[in-house]
This record gives C-alpha cells, structure tokens and sequence, in this order.
C-alpha cells in the first residue's frame, strides 16, 4: 500500500535524487534515475560559484537547473497531497478499496503541502532571479566594453 503522505514528503525532501518516483515506482523507474542528474549539476554550479565566483557564466546556467529541479519536486509534492483519496488508490492502490486510509489526506499531508509550495516558489522564483540577473549583468558589462 502506497501512502499519500509519505509520498508527498518523499517527494519534498528526497525527490531531487528520485525516492518519490522509487517509492511509487519501484527501482527500474527510470525517471528516478534520471532525477539526480541535474540535481549533480546545480550543485556543480554551485560549487563553481563557490571557487571560481557569481561571474561565472556556467553557475548562471548550472544554478537555476538545481533550483527548476527542487521547484518540479516540490510541484510534484503538491500534486500527490492534493489528489482525491478515490484516485490516489486507483492510481497507486489499485487492489484497495477507494476510501483506504493510505489514500487519506491527514494533517502530515498538508503539511507537506504547504511547506513545498512555500519552499518550492521561492526556489523557483530565486532560481529565475539569479539566471536572469547574472545574464543581463553581462549584457551590460559586454555593451559598456563595445560601446567604449
């Protein structure tokens, strides 16, 4: 029996290396291989900014990579909380009758919806801030040298 809840935190806190999709999938999901992928890179730009600096051009691609990932993750937290009991066992519980408990929502449940959708919209939102004010800085640095 799979659990929305669980699946929910699951999602939040370890769905940037895939547990969710491992949980709800089993091991050969290969999205939940996949998931941990550019995961390795946003925490490589954040190593790059980390030795080299926020002028790094790579860090402004590499960082919002890690930032879309953590965001789609905690989108996919809010999605499994919110979905209807009757859908969550037909989808996931397909041998369980349509009101079990493990497709019940419960205060864990909303509380992992709350904490993805304050926690992934400020990393959504910081992940597109910092790509796009990095990229125009250098837009302006670039103009100010042609123009000079």
């Amino acid at each position: 029996m799979k659990n929305k809840t669980l699946a929910a935190w699951l999602s939040f806190l370890g769905g940037p290396l895939g547990l969710h999709r491992f949980y709800l999938y089993g091991l050969g999901d290969l999205t939940g291989w996949l998931l941990p992928i550019p995961t390795a890179l946003g925490l490589y730009g954040l190593e790059r900014v980390q030795q080299i600096g926020i002028e790094d051009p790579w860090s402004w691609v590499l960082v919002p990579v890690l930032g879309f990932t953590i965001a789609g993750c905690a989108l996919t937290a809010i999605v499994y909380g919110l979905m209807p009991p009757e859908k969550w066992n037909t989808r996931f519980n397909p041998g369980a009758a349509s009101d079990a408990a493990p497709g019940r929502t419960h205060w864990g449940t909303i509380g992992a919806i709350v904490i993805s959708l304050l926690l992934g919209t400020t990393v959504l939102m910081s992940s597109i801030v910092y790509g796009f004010q990095r990229y125009f800085e250098y837009q302006i640095t670039e103009g100010r040298k042609i123009s000079q």
